[in-house]
C-alpha cells in the first residue's frame, strides 16, 4: 500500500514529465525549420518523456 507521499510524488512527476515533454515537441516543431536533424531528436525525446509521464497517471491510478 503507498503512503499519500508516494501518491503525491507520483503525481507531480507525472505532470511534470506530460508538459515537460509536450513542450519539448513543440520546440523541436520549431527547431525542424532550421535543422530537421535536430528537431526530429526533440520531437521524438518530447513524446517519449510525454508518454513516461502517461504511465506514471495509468501507475498512479492502480496505486492503493
Amino acid at each position: 500500500m503507498a503512503t499519500d507521499t508516494e501518491k503525491l510524488r507520483v503525481e507531480r512527476w507525472a505532470w511534470i514529465l506530460i508538459y515537460g515533454g509536450l513542450l519539448t515537441l513543440v520546440l523541436g516543431m520549431f527547431l525542424e525549420r532550421q535543422d530537421r536533424t535536430l528537431g526530429d531528436i526533440f520531437q521524438i525525446g518530447g513524446a517519449v518523456v510525454a508518454a513516461l509521464g502517461a504511465l506514471l497517471i495509468w501507475i498512479r491510478s492502480r496505486m492503493n
